[in-house]
């Protein structure tokens, strides 16, 4: 096999999965993202790069990181541990360390190693319809590698779903991606552009068209998930609009996700700091609440609810979003 630009580090590859898909699932994290949501469930998948995940709670304060570190960016004093900025992430603490306080996060499998491996539980797919699923970050900054991955998977019968955040170039999507997956989990947030950059880094005038187009190609294929943020994307006002859109567009399906707080407690163990300061699931009759009411807002759109001005002009130009 050829080799190809742009590989990109695996944060985790988990298998036996049952939430993301259906059936049993092996599940590719890929590392980067081009949104920075402050309240990502999954922060050590922002960035690219590899980083160093130090872990307090089970440190027993031997000094073996400080006294291995070849730049001298570890100090047992030092309640982070880990002076960042000189820290060139070699790894060498994570082997030094008796007790797995510290984790490089991020390898590179090639493409025919990573096949390898998701082709260990396929008994598994086959008797739950299961499959593979590529989340992140977000892989379809690596088009090429994804693309490979994707064919050799698609050769062997394997059900495949992605996840992703929206933010891509459609025109690769549809040559190098969308025709080899069989699911296509998207995730909206925010419908106000600058709310949405507020809280992810970036506006939503790409991740709206880009759904826009998708859609157009074969709907059947997408599905549409609002991850729950109290307070953020949680609130009435939000779901309102973010309907508006979908049902403009003419989007088939849509789901709501349930917020999980365990990527703040990730963001401390890499030294980014924790700007959602929300770290509780959520009250579950506030769930159940916005569930109702959700549903509520779904019967009134197929009652004949006025699309908005911008999700018409979504709907007129989606087959020309390229």
């Amino acid at each position: 096999m050829r080799e190809i630009d742009n590989v990109p580090l695996i944060v985790e590859i988990k298998r036996h999965s049952l939430e993301d898909g259906p059936g049993i699932r092996t599940v590719v994290f890929f590392k980067g993202c081009p949104l920075q949501c402050v309240f990502c469930q999954n922060p050590e998948t922002q960035d690219a790069k590899k980083e160093i995940a130090f872990s307090a709670v089970k440190c027993i304060h031997c000094g073996m990181c400080e006294r291995q570190c070849p730049t001298r960016s570890i100090e047992l004093s030092f309640s982070g541990r880990i002076f960042r900025e000189t820290c060139i992430k070699c790894g060498v603490c994570a082997k030094a360390c008796p007790v797995s306080c510290f984790r490089v996060i991020g390898s590179w499998h090639p493409v025919d190693e990573l096949i390898e491996i998701l082709m260990r539980d396929v008994a598994f797919y086959r008797h739950s319809y299961g499959g593979v699923t590529f989340s992140g970050g977000e892989c379809t900054m690596y088009p090429e590698y994804l693309e490979h991955l994707l064919k050799e998977l698609k050769k062997k019968g394997i059900h495949v779903v992605l996840e992703t955040c929206g933010h891509f170039n459609p025109a690769i999507f549809e040559k190098k991606i969308f025709p080899y997956v069989d699911l296509v989990y998207y995730d909206l947030k925010i419908a106000d552009s600058g709310t949405h950059e507020k809280y992810t880094g970036m506006k939503n005038e790409t991740i709206l068209e880009n759904l826009s187009f998708l859609i157009h190609l074969d709907r059947e294929k997408i599905i549409t998930r609002i991850p729950l943020i109290p307070g953020i994307t949680g609130t009435e006002k939000n779901l309102r609009e973010l309907l508006d859109f979908l049902h403009g567009m003419g989007a088939q399906s849509v789901t709501l996700v349930p917020f999980n707080p365990m990527g703040s407690e990730m963001a401390e163990q890499i030294g980014k700091p924790c700007v959602f300061t929300h770290n509780r699931f959520m009250n579950p009759d506030d769930e159940k609440r916005i569930f109702t009411r959700f549903a509520s807002m779904v019967s009134e759109l197929k009652e004949g609810h006025k699309y908005s001005e911008k999700s018409q002009a979504l709907k007129q130009n989606g087959k020309t979003a390229v």
